[in-house]
């Protein structure tokens, strides 16, 4: 796929794949193109050319509301949330918002399924925050609520802006193994940007490099943090 804005070129003939199951990590210096291989990738943006395939099914032309119900979901490096509303009632935001049950003339509770908004708050270490607001929830418990909506939409894939971006450096693994935990879980896909490097190393099966919006490494975290292109140009050693 090709992306240009004037005389820029963020997406340079990418060709790339992914297979169920895997956790690739997609890293780079600011301005590489990974945010815009994720915009493309959810329906933000368009190629100028190439297409995006997602289970068989061509959804390059497709908004990111129909690409959602194919079973592709995306959390934002800000959480997504709906501040003045509680834990609780975010998830049950997403799960009506799932089942387009939701109107001006039913209950957003009795909308939506107690068990699995249970489960969720459980898996994302949530439960005994259910009821504050979300305003008050510190940046890393914030991310996990995201992610915990963004799961109730039942994707097959996740992709994730930054999960870490903003969270302590004390809470940042603590969020990432509950974070994948519940993609194991839920036997989620998933793609994550990713600025620290020790975390690329600890939650990453693959490792995709962006230089100058093309892909200048893809493979293993221990061959691709190992590339001395990649240590010069993108992490800078």
């Amino acid at each position: 796929m090709t992306l240009a804005f004037g005389g820029l070129v963020v997406a340079n003939g990418i060709n790339f794949s992914l297979e169920q199951g895997e956790r690739l990590a997609v890293i780079g210096q600011n301005g590489a193109g990974k945010t815009t291989f994720i915009n493309i990738c959810s329906g933000l943006l368009k190629p100028r050319k190439g297409r995006v395939i997602f289970a068989g099914r061509d959804i390059t032309a497709q908004s990111p509301r129909k690409i959602v119900r194919q079973g592709m979901a995306r959390s934002f490096q800000l959480p997504q949330l709906f501040l003045e509303h509680t834990v609780r009632e975010c998830l049950q935001l997403s799960a009506v918002a799932r089942a387009e049950s939701l109107s001006s003339w039913s209950s957003l509770a009795g909308g939506s399924n107690a068990v699995e908004i249970d489960r969720m708050l459980d898996l994302i270490s949530l439960r005994d925050r259910q009821h504050e607001l979300c305003i008050n929830l510190p940046e890393g418990q914030r991310k996990l609520l995201d992610v915990g909506m963004s799961l109730l939409l039942q994707p097959k894939l996740l992709i994730l802006d930054e999960p870490t971006s903003g969270v302590s450096t004390e809470e940042k693994h603590g969020v990432m193994e509950i974070l994948m935990r519940a993609l194991d879980d839920q036997k989620v896909t998933a793609i994550f940007v990713e600025h620290d490097v020790d975390i690329v190393k600890r939650y990453a099966t693959r490792v995709a490099a962006w230089i100058s919006g093309a892909i200048a490494a893809d493979g293993s975290p221990a061959s691709v943090l190992s590339n001395p292109l990649i240590q010069r140009e993108v992490l800078g050693e």
